[in-house]
């Protein structure tokens, strides 16, 4: 399944050890989720996972922070911008994912934010793509997680 995973998802699968949004990292590890990323989403990725209050919660130091994005650029697919004008979406801020789940073809686009994937202007439709939370993502794979933990740095 090919999936935009939105940074959101991201801190919070490396914040709590057996929540549903470690389990979908651990299914991009495991290759049962592809996700799809493009450079602006890494560069979010990156800015948000170093804020020092979220270094703090997650317990892991900088180094630690890229060598989980090293790993997670390794598992990704690079999708470059579309050839359409990125998505309005309500929060402007989210239109790299959107893009990069439209350019890519991406089966979901995993957010616990799913009202800034709505089009800002009034009556344009839907996103293309099917936004969900990462519990309905994983009920929707007959895979489940082995014990292995995602990355040998986090702590499990």
């Amino acid at each position: 399944m090919r999936v935009v995973i939105d940074t959101d998802v991201l801190l919070s699968g490396l914040r709590s050890p057996g929540g549903a949004s470690r389990i979908v990292l651990i299914g991009a590890r495991e290759g049962i989720l592809k996700p799809l990323v493009n450079v602006a989403m890494l560069l979010e990725h990156e800015a948000v996972l170093k804020r020092p209050e979220n270094l703090a919660a997650t317990g892991l130091t900088l180094g630690e922070v890229d060598g989980f994005l090293d790993s997670w650029t390794s598992l990704s697919e690079h999708i470059v911008r579309g050839q359409h004008a990125r998505p309005r979406v309500v929060d402007p801020g989210d239109a790299a994912f959107a893009d990069a789940a439209i350019a890519g073809l991406a089966d979901a686009l995993v957010t616990f934010n799913i009202s800034h994937y709505r089009f800002a202007e009034p009556g344009a439709g839907k996103l293309p793509v099917a936004v969900v939370r990462p519990g309905d993502v994983l009920r929707s794979l007959p895979w489940r997680p082995s014990k292995v933990s995602l990355f040998p740095f986090l702590r499990s």
